[in-house]
């Protein structure tokens, strides 16, 4: 990675632990998270949740990655 991705503990982990391939893996499962859930990525509880997952999908520490219902996908019918 070209910087830390963050200004905080998190992503200076993130810089010194995390290839390149693993972060562009993360950000796909962030904009899923973002868009399924329909998070408002302003808000610091948001962020909370993003981190929570970035730790549990990178470092394997916490509890569930949040879930996406993927059964009806390509099924909507606009």
């Amino acid at each position: 990675m070209a910087f830390a991705p963050f200004p905080n503990d998190l992503g200076a982990r993130v810089y010194n632990e995390i290839c390149q391939s693993c972060w562009k893996e993360w950000l796909q499962k962030q904009n899923q998270l973002i868009n399924h859930f329909g998070l408002d990525v302003s808000s610091p509880d948001t962020h909370d949740f993003l981190f929570d997952n970035l730790k549990i999908f990178l470092f394997n520490e916490g509890v569930n990655l949040a879930e996406i219902d993927t059964s009806k996908e390509g099924k909507i019918e606009w």
